[in-house]
């Protein structure tokens, strides 16, 4: 574990940067909260207006805790997770606190430090002791430094959002990025400076239904976007060109919970947003390999317990859904009507360069980055589009605006390269990777597995803007100081399959066959 893997940018993260600079503020978690009256919001039952905030704003920067572990010793995994988990709880917590105290912070320029940053800061200096405590005493090194991560910064900025600009969304067909789970983590001197002044009359959001996005900026009408697909690699005499598709459904039965095995297992609301899951149908929190293996399935091939969940896109319409007043849902900004797909295509792909290993039982991953409002774009992976535009155009950083007649659709490429060891690893990354998005060849120390990709395709109401303001918003659900940028897409996937489905997949993958 920890090793060293290429720190190599993809067209997809330089494009993105260069498109959404603004929002990538250094590593960790960005708390954004409008602090004046530009931004506006109403809702008049079934169709709301969000005006663009383009104004100043509060912002409170905490480095991201989890992506600098990068070894963890395995009885130390569960009691870490946990504490990760209560990283993102004081983190949603604060931001919560800095959404509802509008007044108290016009009335008082040291409200945001002194009761928000300062306390967060002490609870986040504990939980990392106690991280370091799980590590060390059952015989693992803990990296000292990290304790210098308990800090969070507060800036005055102005309010930007992702993807202001036409072509926003250049990348590449395989999903290419730069996986080493590292960020720049700015935010850790501990120097926090004071809240903005602010007018007593400052409204409690910063866009969208529930107070945090999304905002005008977010979308864009995808027939004036300049096309920005590139050329796949080309194929060599090794490559592995077959495909498998495998049918789960569209989670029609509504099998949603807000819990995360990969990233937080053990705890209840883990991810503080709501999944979709299709394959295996009893993942939750608590699954185990063993309770996976025995779960049902809803693939047409019963041979593919395998888990797949993403979080789900909802239309901000003033819908009161199953979860309105429950975590994950409503009491953390994700709000308004579930939409489910109309299609979702489940494929594994070959790779241009070489034959494909079958995947290990269990394996583990996460594609794309649910915090890039405030970790930045470098593990983006998000790719949006609309029917007939998919081959030429996909956007990670808005929000596409369909043509009448087109649907909106959400794909996933991921990572299609793997150590050859390990199942998971401490970050959830460094075990897989990506391959060059020019040639297609794995890095160093790493073997080609068959490629997941997924392909979700949604009837939306079509927004449109007005005055800066989007009517019919919609957003993918997220932790609620990511304001439901499209750029925190992502997607998460385990590998559980019987009677020797895995290495099926591989050989027909390897032998050209479409199976």
């Amino acid at each position: 574990m920890g090793r060293n893997i290429r720190k190599r940018r993809s067209p997809l993260a330089v494009k993105a940067i260069a498109a959404s600079a603004a929002i990538a503020l250094g590593g960790g978690g960005l708390l954004w909260a409008q602090m004046n009256a530009s931004a506006h919001e109403s809702n008049n039952s079934a169709q709301n207006y969000t005006k663009a905030a383009a104004a100043t704003v509060a912002t409170i920067s905490c480095p991201d805790v989890g992506q600098k572990l990068t070894s963890v010793p395995d009885k130390a995994k569960q009691g870490v997770a946990t504490e990760l988990a209560n990283l993102d709880k004081q983190i949603t917590e604060a931001y919560s606190r800095l959404a509802s105290t509008r007044q108290a912070q016009a009335n008082d320029a040291n409200f945001v430090q002194n009761a928000i940053v300062g306390p967060l800061k002490e609870k986040r200096a504990a939980t990392i002791d106690r991280i370091r405590i799980d590590i060390t005493r059952v015989g693992g090194t803990f990296d000292s430094s990290l304790a210098q991560l308990a800090a969070c910064t507060t800036q005055t900025t102005n309010q930007t959002t992702a993807g202001q600009g036409n072509n926003n969304g250049g990348q590449n067909n395989n999903g290419g990025q730069n996986n080493n789970g590292g960020q720049n983590n700015n935010g850790n001197n501990g120097q926090a400076s004071a809240a903005p002044s602010a007018s007593a009359s400052a409204p409690a959001n910063i866009g969208g239904q529930a107070g945090n996005g999304p905002v005008a900026a977010d979308f864009v009408d995808i027939t004036k976007v300049a096309p920005n697909v590139q050329a796949k690699p080309r194929k060599t005499g090794q490559a592995s060109t077959g495909s498998f598709t495998t049918r789960c459904g569209v989670n029609a039965n509504k099998n949603h919970n807000t819990d995360n095995v990969i990233v937080a297992p053990g705890v209840t609301n883990g991810a503080h947003h709501e999944h979709d899951y299709v394959g295996n149908q009893k993942v939750n929190a608590f699954s185990t390999n063993d309770s996976l293996l025995a779960a049902p399935s809803s693939c047409q091939n019963q041979s593919d317990l395998s888990a797949y969940y993403w979080p789900v896109v909802r239309e901000q319409d003033g819908s009161q859904e199953f979860d309105a007043n429950a975590l994950g849902g409503g009491k953390e900004g994700n709000v308004g009507k579930i939409l489910t797909p109309v299609q979702a295509q489940i494929k594994y792909v070959g790779s241009p360069a070489s034959k494909v290993t079958a995947m290990p039982q269990f394996l583990r991953i996460i594609t794309g980055d649910a915090k890039t409002t405030t970790n930045g774009l470098a593990n983006a992976n998000a790719h949006w589009s609309c029917t007939g535009f998919e081959n030429k155009v996909q956007l990670t950083t808005q929000y596409p605006i369909c043509p009448q007649g087109s649907n909106v659709v959400r794909t996933f490429a991921f990572q299609s390269c793997w150590d050859g060891v390990n199942v998971d690893s401490a970050n959830h990354r460094t075990h897989v990777a990506f391959a060059d998005p020019a040639s297609g060849v794995c890095p160093n120390g790493f073997k080609a597995i068959p490629q997941l990709t997924m392909r979700l395709v949604y009837k939306v109401a079509q927004p449109s803007i007005v005055n800066g303001q989007v009517k019919n918003a919609y957003a993918v659900d997220g932790f609620p100081e990511q304001l439901h940028k499209a750029a925190t897409d992502h997607d998460d996937f385990i590998s559980v399959t019987k009677n020797n489905l895995a290495a099926t997949i591989a050989n027909c993958i390897n032998s050209g066959k479409r199976c």
